[in-house]
């Protein structure tokens, strides 16, 4: 099964900051494909125009690339979907990309307990 990371997933990994665990390098590891979301990259952009992260997005996505993590872009579908869940996370972005997860039947990797309510397909590290 492939798997989704949660945005905050993402910035965790390309940093190797220590909030991603071992055990969550190591689910990471064993997927054959492991994607991130354009929400995300829409998300990160937003907020680092706003001032409240700083990174360098360009050089994300270009990491992105060279970890071989694929872009799951946002279909019409994935959008729709989003009706459909109910409202257990106010987070757009989060339910955009909790509807993508279970629209393309992947796990979603994140670190927000909260989404767990909607699929089995949330794992929360």
């Amino acid at each position: 099964m492939s798997i989704l990371l949660d945005s905050h997933i993402l910035v965790w990994l390309m940093d190797d900051n220590p909030l991603l665990t071992p055990p969550a390098k190591s689910i990471i590891a064993a997927e054959s494909q492991v994607f991130a979301s354009t929400a995300s990259i829409w998300e990160l952009s937003i907020k680092t125009g706003l001032g409240k992260l700083r990174m360098d997005i360009e050089r994300l996505v270009s990491l992105l690339d060279l970890a071989g993590i694929s872009e799951l872009q946002i279909s019409r579908q994935h959008a729709m979907a989003v009706s459909s869940l109910p409202l257990h996370h106010r987070d757009p972005f989060d339910r955009l990309i909790v509807a993508q997860a279970i629209s393309e039947h992947m796990r979603l990797l994140t670190a927000d307990p909260q989404l767990r309510a909607y699929s089995d397909l949330v794992e929360c590290i």
